[in-house]
């Protein structure tokens, strides 16, 4: 797979992508980061990318010439990939769509917006639009890596373990006789030491018995869920 990343601040991406599993991914060439500097296709001699906004109001707003010269560009070096604006008025992000993506899609471009936002036209550029939640970041160089992290890590032999993925939240599902339950959180995890002050590692994780650990794991998986939709109506 490859990444491309169009942004204002490419330094902002050389620490996390030389760190764990997005560098082991890398390494075994399981994908390939590529950082356009939006400033390179800024106009005059101060490499202009910004502007006031038309009709008033703060701050500056990315131009739409500059970001049609980049993506342009993007386009001519990669003609297959899937360009992606990242903008609250994205659909949300999520664990389905991760392995979609990942499985469908050989190269994605993020495009990071900044300062106030981005000239409206921008969007006719691009292949669809993206968030990572209901809140506002400084720009989207941070959601960016939230996605790419969330799908590298999903290519087989990126974990070592490609079942991994399918044992974690929001990729569990339980079948038994009457329903298939979807979307779950992870199970709770318990390691050495057995005992610590007060807490102890539920005994049915000690007994050996793998049918009885499915059972209490696909419980808790169930009751963790439930109990973090309860905490989000109480917000």
């Amino acid at each position: 797979m490859r990444i491309n990343i169009l942004t204002l601040f490419p330094e902002f991406f050389t620490s996390p992508l030389k760190t764990s599993m997005m560098l082991k991914a890398q390494k075994i060439k399981a994908v390939d980061f590529k950082i356009y500097s939006l400033r390179d296709f800024g106009l005059g001699i101060r490499k202009q990318v910004d502007d006031r906004p038309y009709g008033g109001g703060a701050g500056m707003v990315l131009r739409v010439d500059v970001a049609a010269k980049a993506i342009t560009q993007i386009r001519s070096d990669d003609p297959k990939t899937k360009i992606f604006l990242l903008t609250p008025k994205g659909g949300v992000f999520s664990q389905k769509k991760a392995f979609k993506w990942q499985s469908k899609y050989r190269s994605i471009t993020f495009v990071c917006g900044h300062y106030e936002g981005f000239d409206e036209r921008i969007r006719s550029l691009v292949d669809g639009e993206v968030s990572i939640g209901n809140y506002i970041l400084t720009g989207g160089e941070p959601a960016a890596l939230v996605i790419a992290d969330a799908i590298v890590r999903l290519i087989p032999g990126v974990l070592g373990d490609d079942e991994s993925p399918k044992e974690e939240s929001f990729s569990l599902a339980i079948q038994n006789s009457k329903l298939k339950i979807q979307n779950l959180l992870e199970y709770p995890h318990y390691t050495r030491p057995e005992k610590f002050k007060n807490q102890s590692v539920p005994k049915v994780l000690l007994s050996g018995n793998h049918a009885e650990i499915k059972k209490w794991r696909d419980k808790m998986s169930v009751e963790e869920t439930h109990k973090r939709q309860k905490d989000e109506n109480r917000e």
